[in-house]
């Protein structure tokens, strides 16, 4: 059953108990025959009608339409308009007092017990429908504002993210066409694959396992065409990536900063790279040997695993664990990701 089934029964079943109130705080011995024989009876179930009707107009109009944009007399108007229908029409339609029988003889009326109690009555039906309406949709409006800060947030890291990608892979291919390597064309081409998914999934909420981890294996190619055998490269997965979604480009930061600050090539460099998938899970395993590196001023500024922690507490709050650790010859990162 999706979300907006569920509300629309929700819906359906509170008013149907708010209805039953009424008939079920007055039925007592009698049948429901009796009970819609009485005016006064009606009288009370059609004030729980209008004050239905207003709950919903006060939601989907006035609130949004005039208290949000601070339309605040016109929005008190409305408001006081709807309290003086609901304690009327019901009045209009079975009134209090029963009409006069004819021929009968001119006696004093009796006194209208009836119109007090029955205003208060309707006063706190109306003031409970008010101010849930007014809170469920503050509540809704806030749920709206977290969402967009959080879209905005997403996008920001992205906008960092994606131009981080493109300096390192040219730079791989720079190298090769500097050495005019055979494997240029190829380097080229997964480039080009490479850009393709970044400009085309790493907009969307969520993509393909399958296609992130060819992003990650088109990565590594790269880096081995730019690196040769000076480099020992060890990348696996185990699993099935069959049918499970991540989020775009999560996984890559902690690829691109073992090749970042594991790689010299005048000394022993060695990157493993391990993926395991068990059920919904995904584990990550990235280890590289510390050697000296001396990164560029746009590689220092490590906001690639800055803005990937950050895109995690977004996308995978409660639902991942991260693990940095290093000792005196390597540098591990441990990530667990619980996978839609």
């Amino acid at each position: 059953m999706n979300s907006q089934i569920r509300t629309i029964l929700i819906h359906v079943l509170a008013c149907a108990a708010f209805l039953a109130l009424p008939v079920l705080f007055s039925l007592g011995d009698a049948d429901l025959a009796e009970y819609f024989r009485r005016s006064s009876n009606l009288r009370d179930l059609s004030s729980y009608l209008l004050t239905i009707l207003f709950f919903y107009i006060n939601y989907l109009l006035l609130v949004p339409r005039l208290y949000f944009n601070r339309k605040y007399f016109f929005f008190s108007l409305c408001v006081l308009a709807g309290f003086a229908l609901i304690a009327w029409i019901p009045n209009l339609i079975f009134p209090l007092q029963a009409p006069p029988v004819p021929n009968a003889r001119p006696s004093m009326p009796p006194p209208n017990r009836g119109i007090a109690p029955h205003i208060s009555h309707n006063l706190l039906r109306f003031s409970l429908a008010f101010f849930i309406a007014l809170l469920l949709r503050i509540n809704t409006r806030w749920q709206q504002t977290e969402q967009e800060k959080l879209n905005a947030e997403l996008s920001f890291l992205r906008a960092q993210i994606n131009p981080h990608f493109l300096f390192n892979t040219l730079n791989s291919i720079y190298s090769l066409a500097i050495e005019k390597s055979d494997d240029t064309p190829e380097a080229v081409a997964k480039l080009s694959g490479m850009m393709r998914y970044v400009t085309s999934e790493a907009g969307r909420d969520l993509v393909p396992l399958d296609r992130e981890l060819g992003y990650i294996r088109d990565y590594i190619e790269l880096q081995k065409f730019r690196f040769g055998d000076t480099v020992r490269t060890d990348f696996s997965v185990t699993g099935s990536a069959a049918g499970k979604m991540i989020a775009p480009l999560v996984l890559i930061p902690f690829v691109e900063n073992a090749f970042k600050y594991g790689v010299n090539p005048e000394q022993d460099s060695d990157i493993r790279i391990a993926i395991a998938l068990n059920g919904n899970a995904l584990h990550l395993e990235v280890a590289n040997n510390k050697v000296p590196v001396v990164p560029s001023a746009e590689e220092a500024t490590g906001l690639g695993v800055a803005n990937t922690r950050e895109r995690l507490q977004l996308l995978y709050p409660g639902k991942h664990t991260l693990g940095i650790s290093e000792d005196e010859r390597q540098f591990r990162v441990s990530l667990t990701l619980e996978l839609t």
